[in-house]
């Protein structure tokens, strides 16, 4: 199990996605999830068969966030050049948790 710490603060549970497979499997089938997923290495997302809408966001090599977005299910999400790494998580959550651009994303095992 992961940690998704931002700002020196354990903000939920993490899945990491660092195969190809996991990668494109993504979210996709799900009803939900608790915590986040991390894909890496990732520049966009799509939300396509996905049943549910989801906060996105984009981190750079340093994994610091570049930009945070919702996407409503069926949708394809904008490549981002500087990202190298890409969290999901359910609609409304990366807001609570505090996460938005500038802040720098830590994984803990």
């Amino acid at each position: 199990m992961a940690w998704l710490v931002a700002e020196d603060r354990v903000v939920a549970s993490l899945e990491v996605a660092d195969t190809r497979g996991a990668r494109r499997r993504g979210l996709i089938g799900r009803d939900g999830i608790e915590g986040a997923l991390l894909l890496s290495p990732a520049r966009s997302v799509h939300t396509m068969r996905m049943r549910f809408a989801i906060d996105v966001a984009h981190l750079d090599a340093d994994m610091t966030v570049l930009s945070v977005v919702t996407m409503p299910p069926w949708r394809i999400g904008r490549w981002h050049p500087r990202a190298r790494h890409v969290i999901e998580a359910e609609a409304g959550s990366l807001r609570r948790w505090g996460i938005e651009p500038g802040v720098t994303i830590e994984v803990r095992s």
